[in-house]
């Protein structure tokens, strides 16, 4: 098993920048290559369907380009980004809050995905002794290394007792950038996200949003997103068919929410609206919100 213990001089400088910096850190796998900016994604061990959607979408959008996915391994939102990223593509580092030996990897359902990790030539970190068990308390220390490696953090979800309000606060105190995706106003996931947009968090609906936080330039061949060729996408829910069908051709925000009242109301509207960015159907464009 290639694991060995490293010190400060062999992992990211802005890891010495946090108030309490690890002493030791024990590795299995590789960094990324020197010039990738991390991203650390957090939310919810429950994840909504909607939250999963975005996080496969946003970080599958961010293939080819040199960044690296950091996430805690754990059920939910951090299996989801880890499992993204490598179906992408991309590096990432998994921090659990357990040793890295295969017998204490925590939580256990996600052995199979940590050594998926390290097939890719990504990377398994912690501060723990290789043998070390996890125990709850210890989380909230697992969480200050995943924000100080990351250049910007992406909250997905987060209800309001969540673990996950406490690694966005470190984002503030750490100086990094803070990133939410938008959710429906009554969904109790929408708590954390909603809350750090309002102190000032940049709201995000599309992967060029994550690649302005980090200051990565898009390529001209980037795709736009999804073709609207092809007739209307499948899956789609009621207000979302609506929005579609308003958007043959291009309307502003209030075309769209007067013309699509008979299925839903304007909050539910604007939720699918967000939906379907975030699947790169629609996007807006010069005020008005056309399909992609």
């Amino acid at each position: 098993m290639d694991m060995r213990e490293i010190t400060s001089g062999d992992w990211p400088a802005q890891l010495m920048e946090i108030p309490q910096p690890p002493k030791r850190l024990w590795m299995r796998g590789a960094w990324p290559p020197e010039g990738h900016r991390l991203l650390t994604v957090v939310g919810s061990r429950a994840m909504t369907r909607y939250g999963q959607e975005a996080c496969q979408k946003l970080i599958g959008g961010l293939a080819g380009y040199p960044v690296s996915i950091v996430s805690g391994l754990a059920l939910g939102t951090d299996a989801c980004a880890h499992r993204a990223a490598l179906d992408s593509g991309l590096h990432t580092i998994a921090i659990p809050g357990s040793g890295l030996d295969d017998s204490v990897i925590s939580p256990r359902a996600n052995l199979d995905l940590a050594r998926d990790i390290l097939a890719a030539g990504s990377a398994l970190i912690s501060e723990q002794e290789p043998l070390h068990k996890p125990w709850l308390a210890e989380f909230p220390s697992r969480n200050r290394l995943m924000v100080g490696l990351s250049d910007a953090v992406l909250v997905i979800e987060g209800g309001e007792k969540s673990g996950t309000l406490i690694t966005a606060r470190l984002a503030g105190e750490y100086n990094r950038e803070l990133l939410c995706i938008p959710h429906r106003i009554n969904d109790p996931h929408a708590f954390g996200p909603h809350l750090f947009i309002r102190l000032g968090a940049a709201l995000v609906t599309e992967p060029l949003h994550i690649l302005e936080a980090l200051r990565i330039p898009p390529r001209e061949d980037a795709p736009d997103g999804a073709s609207s060729r092809g007739g209307t996408p499948a899956d789609l829910e009621e207000a979302e068919a609506a929005i579609w069908e308003m958007l043959a051709e291009p309307k502003t925000r209030d075309e769209v929410l007067r013309g699509a009242s008979g299925a839903a109301g304007p909050g539910e509207l604007l939720t699918a609206l967000v939906s379907l960015e975030l699947r790169g159907l629609v996007r807006e464009e010069f005020g008005a919100w056309r399909r992609s």
